[in-house]
């Protein structure tokens, strides 16, 4: 996500007294799990997202629960192996996708060649079809309000979770070969949601979740961007070029947070307007210029902002399922010495295989890590650990 020194991420572990991410909506207020993961519509793939490996690329749209427990119609894609399937049908990846952008152009699934998200989908499509040339079906969620209807809460781990899942159920829903076994895996901000799907609650016993990975997870400092931006701290650019998706998706997670009374007029006219209408690449090249003492407005209100963030840390989650975290050491996006100090803090609540690889940075720890991820995903497979089901 964003570099912040060693100093900073101890700053990040003493003051991680997050709300648990995970709190159930009101009984009253959750989809009913027969409605969620119902296949809304389903049409051959084209663009950057389509797995080459794969037999078929489908893009969907279905049934899940956003924020608030409301139901929701989210987009992914389903990409299905070569060949028959095994016994119990193809096992499944579950795809959670790094920062993208809150604006509907960046989802995933309609990615392009030459796009605003090319940059990103070519390279995890060329981990993904790893998966599903080994054997995998392979299915990818835009996540809530990408490309569909409302906006996006970037890093509500709630929201991520359940559209995580719920893609899974209509995958199975679509073809009959997928089989119940599958798998949480994701990068950046995907490397959060696999770990908030790691930590979620049942819900129901007609999927066999047996563990997840998560690649250079985000979400651990994110309460910290604020004060980094307004002190202009080591790292505060960095910091910059993720604002405008996370005070879009804070704004779309919580209504009670308006932008607009945050941020200085010249921020709602550069930064915001990027937010709600460009991709992350965009908000890097903006950031390098706009000047830090020109983002916040004088005298707001930035502590309910704030709060919404450290909502969302990871480091009070509670892994149901064995959880593998890679990391690369030259990573200037997700620090090692961040991701170090979550995975200490994730040991006291779970099972943990970390893996570390010298030189390499945010994007290239996917290829690094491919051999040891499907090594410790086929382990589990091959174990007859109960997993989590939902």
């Amino acid at each position: 996500m964003r570099t912040f020194n060693t100093r900073a991420a101890a700053l990040a572990a003493a003051a991680a007294t997050a709300v648990a991410v995970l709190s159930p909506a009101p009984a009253a207020a959750d989809v009913p799990p027969g409605q969620r993961g119902r296949v809304v519509d389903a049409k051959a793939l084209a663009g950057t997202a389509a797995l080459p490996s794969a037999s078929a690329n489908r893009l969907v749209s279905y049934t899940s629960q956003g924020v608030n427990g409301r139901r929701i119609t989210v987009s992914g894609t389903v990409s299905l192996p070569q060949g028959a399937p095994p016994r119990g049908g193809w096992p499944v990846i579950s795809w959670a996708h790094g920062t993208t952008g809150t604006a509907d152009v960046c989802a995933p699934s309609a990615s392009v060649p030459g796009g605003p998200v090319d940059d990103y989908v070519s390279i995890t499509s060329a981990y993904l079809d790893r998966w599903v040339a080994r054997g995998y079906a392979v299915v990818q969620t835009d996540y809530e309000g990408l490309g569909t209807e409302g906006g996006h809460p970037y890093m509500n781990g709630e929201s991520a979770a359940n559209t995580v899942v719920d893609l899974v159920h209509a995958a199975r829903r679509l073809d009959h070969r997928i089989g119940r076994d599958w798998f949480a895996v994701g990068h950046s901000q995907g490397g959060q949601a696999a770990l908030a799907t790691a930590a979620a609650r049942q819900r129901t016993g007609q999927l066999n979740l047996k563990g997840a990975v998560a690649a250079a997870p985000g979400g651990y400092d994110l309460h910290l961007t604020v004060d980094y931006i307004r002190q202009q701290l080591p790292g505060a650019q960095y910091a910059l070029a993720f604002l405008p998706t996370l005070i879009t998706g804070a704004e779309a997670a919580d209504p009670s947070i308006v932008p607009e009374e945050l941020l200085t007029d010249e921020a709602i006219a550069t930064l915001l307007k990027a937010g709600r209408t460009e991709c992350t690449a965009r908000h890097r090249e903006i950031a390098l210029t706009f000047p830090l003492d020109k983002v916040f407005r004088p005298g707001a209100d930035l502590a309910p902002l704030t709060a919404y963030l450290r909502s969302q840390d990871p480091v009070d989650f509670d892994l149901r399922v064995p959880t593998q975290v890679v990391q690369g050491t030259a990573d200037v996006l997700v620090s090692k010495a961040t991701t170090d100090l979550l995975v200490d803090a994730l040991r006291d609540g779970g099972e943990i295989d970390y893996k570390v690889y010298q030189g390499v940075d945010h994007r290239g720890v996917l290829d690094s890590s491919f051999e040891d991820s499907f090594t410790f995903v086929e382990k589990l497979r091959g174990d007859r650990h109960p997993g989590g089901t939902r």
